[in-house]
Parts: C-alpha cells; sequence; structure tokens
C-alpha cells in the first residue's frame, strides 16, 4: 500500500514537471498565442477522443451540461491565449510567478458560487500576493504587459476552476475536459474565421512547431489531465494542492536552463517571486488545517 502510494505521488511530480514544461513550449513555438491555443485545443480532443473510443466511454451529456462546458470551455480558450501572450511578451519565469496569483482569485471568487463568507486571512494572504507583484512591478517594468497578461490568465484560471468545482459534483472529470476543449476550439475557430486568420499561412507551420504542438496536445494536455485524475484517486487533495504549486518553481528552474540569460532576472524580482510562492504554500496549508478542523467537528457532533 506504501509502495503504491509513493508510485502514485512520484507520478503527480512527474504530472506537474508536464505542466510546467507547457511554459517552455509555448515559448520554444514561434507562432502567436491565437492559433497557438486553437491548435493545442483541436489535437487535445482529438487525443482525448481516442481515448474516449478506446476505453469505450460515453460521450453522452444532457443540454444543461452542453451549456455549461460551452460556456467554460471560451474561458479556457481564452486563459490559454492571455497565458502564452504573456510568455510571449515577457518570458516564462515573469507569466509562471504572475500565474500563481490564481489561488487568491479563487478565493474571491469561490465564496460567490459556494455561499460562504471571505475570509479575513484570505484578504490579508491576497495584499501579500499584491506586495510580491508590486516588488516585481517596480523591479521589471518592462513586463508590465507580460503581467497583466498573466493576471488576466490567472483570474480566468481562477474562474473555470471553481466552475469545474460544481461542474464535477455532476458530470464525469473526462467528459466536462473533453466538452470544454471542444466549445474552446469552437470558440476560437469563429473568432479566427472572423477575422480572416485563417490564410494558407496559418497551416504552413515549421516542423519543429508540429513537434513542438503534439508534445503540448497529447502529453501535456490530454495524458496530463487523464493522468492527474486518476491518481487524485489515491492521494489527499492536500498533497496534490501542494505538489502543484511547485509548477512555477519547476517550471522557472526548466527556463533558466534552456534560455539561460533571457530568463535571468534582477534580485528582485526573485524577492517578489518568492513572497508569492511563500504565500500560496501557507493558504495551502492553511485550507488543509481548516479541512482537517472541519471534519474533526463533524466526528464529533455525529
Amino acid at each position: 500500500m506504501q509502495g503504491n502510494k509513493l508510485k502514485n505521488y512520484l507520478h503527480l511530480h512527474f504530472i506537474v514537471f508536464i505542466w510546467g514544461f507547457t511554459a517552455i513550449l509555448g515559448a520554444l513555438i514561434s507562432i502567436d498565442a491565437v492559433p497557438l491555443v486553437w491548435y493545442r485545443m483541436l489535437l487535445a480532443v482529438v487525443f482525448i477522443a481516442i481515448y474516449f473510443l478506446i476505453k469505450k466511454k460515453s460521450f453522452t451529456v444532457d443540454r444543461k451540461g452542453i451549456l455549461k462546458f460551452a460556456f467554460s470551455g471560451i474561458i479556457i480558450a481564452i486563459h490559454w491565449i492571455t497565458f502564452f501572450k504573456a510568455i510571449k511578451v515577457s518570458n516564462v519565469s515573469v507569466a509562471l510567478v504572475t500565474m500563481s496569483t490564481g489561488a487568491f482569485f479563487a478565493s474571491l471568487i469561490e465564496p460567490f458560487f459556494f455561499k460562504r463568507k471571505i475570509k479575513m486571512i484570505e484578504i490579508f494572504l491576497g495584499l501579500l500576493v499584491v506586495l510580491g507583484l508590486y516588488i516585481i512591478f517596480n523591479f521589471e517594468s518592462q513586463y508590465t504587459l507580460g503581467i497583466v497578461y498573466a493576471l488576466i490568465s490567472a483570474f480566468l484560471s481562477a474562474l473555470f476552476s471553481v466552475l469545474n468545482g460544481l461542474y464535477v459534483k455532476e458530470y464525469n472529470a473526462n467528459t466536462i475536459s473533453f466538452y470544454q476543449l471542444l466549445f474552446g476550439v469552437l470558440g476560437v475557430t469563429i473568432f479566427l474565421l472572423y477575422t480572416g486568420s485563417f490564410t494558407t499561412d496559418f497551416f504552413q507551420l515549421q516542423t519543429y512547431d508540429w513537434l513542438y504542438l503534439f508534445i503540448l496536445s497529447s502529453f501535456c494536455t490530454a495524458y496530463a489531465f487523464i493522468a492527474s485524475v486518476y491518481v487524485m484517486k489515491y492521494l489527499t487533495p492536500y498533497t496534490v494542492m501542494l505538489t502543484i504549486n511547485l509548477e512555477p518553481i519547476y517550471a522557472i528552474v526548466l527556463a533558466l536552463l534552456i534560455f539561460g540569460e533571457k530568463e535571468q532576472m534582477n534580485p528582485e524580482f526573485y524577492y517578489g517571486a518568492l513572497i508569492v510562492l511563500c504565500v500560496v504554500l501557507l493558504n495551502g496549508i492553511l485550507k488543509n488545517a481548516a479541512t482537517i478542523q472541519q471534519k474533526i467537528k463533524s466526528k464529533k457532533i455525529k
């Protein structure tokens, strides 16, 4: 049993490493953010559809679910577009650190959907994150546009995470993912048709771009999602959450190794980044403690 738990824990770290590699691929792929997301989502839908067929899973979903997934699929598409835009106009380090604010956007959004009060500790931790970002803004002002794109992306990430927290109570996680990706790519397709972007050049990609897009859509999207759902059956939510918070660290280290000087920042950037990442981890620890306390109270009442 212990060996199986360790195996799944190591598997989770591998998945988080893959998610961190997504940002690296975003920087390596030469095409702009919108076509990049279109290709990513389209190919990922194909891979997940193949998975459904092999596993003989049902594609059936009710009309109400279709509307929900259409809305959240568009949100995911815009989230990814702004995420890759942030990388294109700044770099991996700036985008990933700013994206870490997603947990605090979720803390502000969640009460409206789950009908609970906003906790003072969440506001305090949110202010600490703002302090970290202020330090980064002050000393890395040339990356302001990238930070703005990443903040928008982080907010949208928090929004669809909260929505999925509601959807997963009614629908299978794999089904949610398939339809969200499907409607996301349909939404981007409509935008590209409206702007007349589907030209001959749009489909003429470099060989290395096709290779990176294949890795991005298959391993970093389709496989990582399905595998993450699997390991969550064997690990506690707290373990999963804290491990996922290591994604920016993995990505920043990878970026420094691959891109070298382009990713090297002023010392003040790392001070600000350290504040943001530490607060994200502290937020996870506090939430886990609150969950354990709630469970203890529930058992006493019973």
